[in-house]
């Protein structure tokens, strides 16, 4: 071997060496943000409510299977649940949310807000749910008549759907009577 490549094998060594070592010089510290106890909290709870959405998903479906009792599944889904409830308002406090209305409060208020809506439909009259058989067949028959006046078949040329209207194709452009 030539002393230039033995040179050059040194050099090329000692980078190397450089460039695996130098992460080691650095402290820990430096390289890596140091995470208070409230964001280590908060990603616990966080992990937590992960966990216990997994565990709500099994049971769920372990029940569907039957490998879980009838008897035993609303106890299991309730003790969960109630869990969960406890995580998510930990994390919540964690966040900041303490001056906000609680889920419950919050969920109770779009309910009544959803059955004054729905009353005040009735009371109008405009509720869908509240039409008779006869309402929606002359519905249901008014809409065919619509789409059969704007049907016109398909274009012997493409095979694209037409309207009545149309005497070009929109698709091909050749003409279609």
């Amino acid at each position: 071997m030539d002393i230039g490549a033995l040179l050059l094998l040194l050099a090329l060594l000692i980078l190397i060496f450089l460039y695996l070592a130098a992460p080691m010089q650095q402290s820990g510290g430096q390289r890596r943000q140091a995470t208070s106890a409230e964001e280590h909290e908060l990603s616990s709870l966080l992990a937590e409510r992960d966990r216990l959405l997994n565990a709500l998903q099994e049971l769920d479906f372990d029940h569907v299977l039957g490998k879980i009792p009838a008897e035993d599944y609303p106890a299991q889904r309730a003790e969960l649940l109630k869990h969960g409830a406890d995580v998510l308002r930990q994390i919540d406090a964690h966040r900041g949310l303490k001056d906000q209305p609680e889920a419950e409060d919050r969920v109770e208020a779009a309910i009544a807000a959803r059955r004054a809506d729905a009353a005040v439909q009735t009371v109008s009259g405009e509720n869908p749910d509240l039409l008779n058989d006869d309402d929606l067949e002359s519905l249901i028959a008014s809409r065919r008549s619509d789409r059969k006046d704007k049907s016109g078949g398909f274009c012997p040329h493409c095979g694209k759907p037409v309207l009545r209207s149309d005497r070009f194709c929109p698709n091909c452009g050749k003409s279609i009577k």
